[in-house]
C-alpha cells in the first residue's frame, strides 16, 4: 500500500507516529501545541478541524493499517483528534490544558467501555473511533472536575 507524503504527514501526526517510543503521547503533544496557536480554541475553528481530521483520519488510518498492520503505532492522527476533543470549551490556561492532556492520555491508554470495543471496528474507523470516545470521556470528566472545584 503506497502512502503519499501528505497522507504520511497527516496520518502520522506530523511524523510523531515514527517516534520509537510513545508515539501516541507525542501525537497528543503536537495536538496540544496546535491548540495553543492563538484562536485555535475558538469552536468555529477547532470543531471543523476535529471533523476534518477525524474524517480524513479514517481514510488515512485504513491505508496505514494496510501498510503497517492492525491499529499501527505509526498512525497518530487519531491521538490528535482525541486530544482536541478533550480540550473543547475549556478555559485556555496552561494548567487546564495540561490537566486535559493527562486525563486524555489516561483514557486513551485505559480505553474504558465502549472505547476498547470500538477499537475492534475495521480499518480506519476502528483506529479513529476509540480515540474519539476517549476524547469525549476526557472532555466530560475535565468539565465535571472544573465545575466541582468552581474553576469555570
Amino acid at each position: 500500500m503506497q502512502i503519499n507524503f501528505f497522507e504520511k504527514l497527516i496520518g502520522s501526526g506530523f511524523y510523531t507516529g515514527y517516534m520509537p517510543l510513545t508515539s501516541g503521547t507525542f501525537g497528543s503533544l503536537v495536538a496540544l501545541l496546535i491548540y495553543w496557536i492563538p484562536g485555535f480554541e475558538n469552536p468555529s475553528i477547532i470543531i471543523p478541524c476535529v471533523v476534518l481530521f477525524a474524517s480524513y483520519g479514517i481514510y488515512i488510518g485504513g491505508k496505514f493499517e494496510k501498510a503497517y498492520g492492525k491499529d499501527p503505532a505509526e498512525c497518530t492522527v487519531d491521538e490528535i483528534v482525541g486530544q482536541w476533543i478533550s480540550l473543547l470549551f475549556l478555559p485556555k490556561t496552561i494548567l487546564i490544558s495540561l490537566f486535559a492532556f493527562f486525563v486524555w492520555r489516561l483514557f486513551d491508554i485505559v480505553k474504558p467501555f465502549p472505547a476498547r470495543r470500538l477499537e475492534k471496528l475495521p480499518g480506519g474507523f476502528g483506529i479513529m473511533m476509540d480515540d474519539v470516545a476517549a476524547g469525549f470521556y476526557s472532555l466530560i470528566l475535565v468539565h465535571i472536575i472544573l465545575f466541582i472545584f468552581n474553576i469555570v
